[in-house]
């Protein structure tokens, strides 16, 4: 499952591995007595030549190495890598397809599934996978109560679990409460995990700090094409071809190509451009628009390959703290005044209308975005609804609504006060290293400003900025993003769903703290549960549309997406609809001699 997750992006290893362009590295040998899985995973693309590695730049240290804990792109960039599960997807077509299931079936009333595990699958430390594996993910993990995972909440139908059940050693039955549309690309695409390594966390409930940026990469094993081999923080992550891994060319040659990945840890994103157009690393999936002009020169100069695969699924968003739980000293989370500003839709409609979208995009973007308004972007061609209620720059109809409430300036002020005398300013939190993001966080101020409200901007860590959005929940405002997903609404459960872990402006609630919210609730859950595609349609058409009222996400623009390769990498197809633009397939790429 390729879930919704925060982006900082837009989005030890020795210190000698210093410059891109295909270099060689220690190579991975396979064991001897290693098998290939039967029958094999038969990968599309072109055969290539083994060897080498491949350097990347990142911007940020990933928080954890746990698939089923992480919720933020700087984890999900790595373990990416590490972890399989029983279907996969091809970004650019949206196709499911086998992985460490080479089939299944489904019942006549759609309720019943049953997963076939190729033979001789292995883990990255040689142990068997198996069933038994599966079946320790779903019951022992995901549903155990007392781990608390975003992977949950798109399994749970009407207060109902799926029951996940092992036939034999190689097959696994899955009921559903109901029919669930997305289920092949959905449950069929969580990871899976190693019973053999896990269980003694389980049973000691320590599996939220299991596989952490502390463990010894030898505990961390999967069934990815590659495998943890070290990690100094805020410097370097090696990874290492997973010797057991179970897909082939179409000469019946074992991947992933490269024997090694290194990851270099960077501060920012103009760390990351300039990281590439120097020459020490060799792709770059996450180009900033503005800095286009640079790429297009060294490409047209041949120096490198630019990829313009378009508008994305990514979103860029800011929001109000509309929690209304205390602290565990019995403090509110929110400042109740606040609170009152933040609960009310015409402060959030006040604040969408008096945003100049325009500016960002011509200020920050130089041009290479689009408005948006909606929580799906125009790059989802099949569940984009264009008729959401949109949000064009008008700070006069933003004063009038802020007037309805109470909000408004008073004896010739050039602030706003509401009906009780207080000042209306807050907090905007942001991260550091995302100097697009950064950027607009200060226009959004400056708007805001001018309709008299009072915004102190404050740029965070991206990790610690997590931390408060999603565990401390003692923030105010905060700018970042969405990104990953596949373009199934049902892969926004964990965001739309009340219960959501990434229900950002209020986690995890018990009940629904809103009659629209509780709507929000039925509709993702009947549009899962129907494969009429009409109905799905209208149903998740009403969920923007709620979305898009109620706005608890403020939209700010969606960017055309860039890429750049060296031009020996062979086996890229880039594509707007992964966070990971040329490294979607990264187990197909490799160095043309």
């Amino acid at each position: 499952m390729k879930r919704y997750f925060l982006t900082g992006l837009w989005v030890g290893v020795s210190a000698f591995w210093l410059s891109g362009c295909g270099g060689s590295a220690p190579s991975s040998s396979v064991p001897a007595e290693a098998p290939l899985a039967q029958p094999p995973l038969q990968a599309p693309c072109s055969p290539g030549q083994s060897g080498g590695r491949l350097i990347i730049s990142t911007f940020g240290d990933p928080k954890t190495f746990n698939p089923i804990t992480g919720n933020e792109q700087s984890s999900e960039e790595i373990y990416r890598h590490l972890f399989s599960s029983l279907t996969g997807l091809d970004s650019p077509s949206q196709t499911v397809l086998p992985q460490l299931a080479y089939a299944w079936t489904n019942s006549p009333d759609g309720r019943t599934w049953i997963f076939y595990l190729r033979k001789n699958l292995r883990w990255s430390d040689g142990q068997p996978l198996n069933a038994d594996d599966v079946v320790f993910t779903w019951n022992d993990v995901i549903y155990n109560p007392d781990i608390d995972n975003v992977v949950r909440d798109a399994f749970i139908i009407q207060g109902k679990k799926f029951v996940v059940t092992k036939l034999d050693d190689l097959t696994i039955q899955v009921q559903t409460p109901q029919v669930y549309a997305p289920f092949l690309i959905n449950f069929g695409g969580v990871p899976i995990l190693p019973r053999h390594v896990l269980d003694s966390a389980v049973q000691q409930k320590t599996f939220t700090s299991a596989y952490g940026v502390d463990w010894d990469p030898a505990r961390i094993v999967g069934s990815g094409p590659f495998r943890l081999k070290s990690y100094a923080p805020a410097q370097t992550l090696l990874l290492e071809r997973n010797p057991y891994f179970f897909e082939v060319d179409q000469k019946g040659t074992r991947l992933p190509y490269f024997d090694n990945i290194v990851y270099t840890i960077v501060p920012d994103m103009n760390a990351l451009s300039l990281r590439f157009l120097s020459g020490e690393s060799d792709v770059d999936d996450f180009i900033p628009p503005y800095e286009y002009d640079h790429y297009k020169t060294a490409a047209d100069a041949g120096k490198l390959t630019l990829l313009e695969p378009g508008i994305g699924l990514e979103t860029a968003f800011f929001w109000f703290n509309e929690n209304t739980n205390m602290d565990q000293s019995g403090k509110p989370l929110v400042d109740p005044v606040k609170l009152k500003w933040f609960r009310d839709k015409r402060f959030r409609q006040a604040c969408s209308y008096a945003i100049d979208r325009q500016s960002i995009v011509d200020s920050v973007y130089s041009g290479r975005a689009v408005p948006n308004y909606g929580f799906v972007t125009p790059g989802n061609r099949k569940w984009y609804d264009p008729d959401t209620m949109k949000y064009p720059h008008d700070p006069a109809r933003a004063l009038a609504l802020l007037k309805e409430m109470g909000i408004e300036k008073r004896n010739g002020d050039d602030f706003l006060t509401d009906a009780d005398g207080n000042k209306v300013e807050f907090v905007l939190n942001t991260n550091t290293g995302n100097g697009a993001r950064e950027k607009t966080a200060v226009l959004i101020q400056n708007d805001l400003q001018k309709i008299g409200m009072q915004v102190v901007v404050q740029s965070i860590e991206f990790n610690s900025l997590v931390e408060k959005v999603d565990v401390s929940h003692e923030y105010e405002c905060v700018l970042l993003g969405l990104g990953g997903g596949s373009t199934d609404p049902s892969d926004s459960m964990n965001v739309v769903k009340s219960s959501g872990f990434t229900h950002q402006w209020f986690p995890r609630q018990q009940t629904p703290s809103t009659p629209w919210e509780a709507r929000l609730d039925e509709l993702m859950d009947a549009q899962n549960c129907t494969l009429d595609d009409a109905q799905r349609h209208k149903d998740f058409n009403e969920v923007q549309s709620i979305l898009a009222e109620e706005v608890p996400m403020i939209y700010t623009v969606t960017p055309y997406y860039y890429a750049a390769v060296r031009n020996n990498l062979a086996n890229v197809r880039a594509t707007a609809l992964s966070s990971y633009r040329a490294t979607w397939n990264i187990e197909e790429l490799f160095f043309k001699p």
